[in-house]
């Protein structure tokens, strides 16, 4: 494991998970939450991030062909992503972790909890993809590899120019990082796309208390999606954040660790 700190106060290290090298963002201290991020990949130095710090252990991988984490061959869908994230919890000796997913990360880690919830508290899943509900004619998720970015962009944010990447102002390896991001991104949810089709059959298995966070203005992840997310897992409930739309994290941090604090009994 190799340590350093980075611009955001959390500390940088690299951990060998066998054939995987793994990126990990760690700071504060308390009981662990496990942050796994979305498909725009990591996001270190977001205000939400430093907020939870103040309160609980985060510890922020990097999903293994995202950022600087290495992508083995044989490793292409989420379910791998939940293998090593389990292995992650194991060999960092974490228990009563707070478990949080945004967007790919939620369907990470729903697939996670499916699998054991021995080390989990609970479960707060942002915007999750990873199911099918609707008719099988018909994507439940718009297809955002067949739109212009700034369209995408216009479903992902209230203000999407606010959260427009200058290329021009990026260095190169900012610019590696996007691309790469990009590539396993498709890698991981084409085919089938943005789900797995045996999960939603799987998710009553998740025995730990669990919430679904939406933004009431979300273009990628519809209300009615989440809702059947959520009535898939007992006992899940649904809270939706007002001025946001998929990364109400991002968008409006102080109302989202808000909600997590909350939810964890803080």
């Amino acid at each position: 494991m190799n340590v350093a700190t980075g611009r955001s106060g959390l500390r940088h290290d690299v951990v060998k998970l066998g054939e995987v090298e793994l990126e990990l963002f760690e700071g504060g201290s308390g009981q662990p939450l496990l942050f796994l991020h979305g498909g725009n990949g990591p996001r270190p130095d977001a205000p939400f991030l430093a907020s939870l710090c103040e309160e609980f252990r985060v510890i922020a991988p990097t999903h293994p062909g995202f950022g600087a984490s290495s992508l083995p061959f044989w490793l292409d869908s989420i379910d791998d992503f939940a293998h090593i994230h389990l292995e992650l919890i194991n060999r960092l000796g974490l228990s009563d972790v707070v478990l949080v997913g945004h967007s790919i990360g939620g369907w990470t880690a729903a697939e996670l909890a499916t699998k054991t919830t021995s080390s989990i508290d609970r479960v707060v899943l942002i915007a999750p993809v990873g199911i099918k509900v609707g008719p099988v004619d018909r994507l439940d998720i718009p297809d955002i590899f067949a739109m212009p970015q700034q369209e995408l962009q216009r479903l992902l944010y209230v203000e999407p120019e606010k959260w427009q990447l200058d290329p021009a102002k990026l260095s190169d390896q900012e610019l590696l990082a996007i691309a790469r991001n990009r590539q396993t991104l498709a890698l991981i949810t084409w085919e089938p796309y943005m789900h797995n089709p045996k999960l939603k059959h799987r998710l009553h298995r998740v025995d730990r208390p669990t919430l679904l966070v939406r933004g009431a203005l979300d273009g990628l992840v519809s209300h009615e999606y989440a809702a059947a997310y959520a009535g898939l897992i007992p006992g899940a409930r649904l809270e939706t954040v007002a001025a946001a739309a998929h990364s109400p994290h991002l968008e409006q941090p102080e109302r989202f660790v808000e909600i997590v604090r909350r939810f964890a009994g803080r």
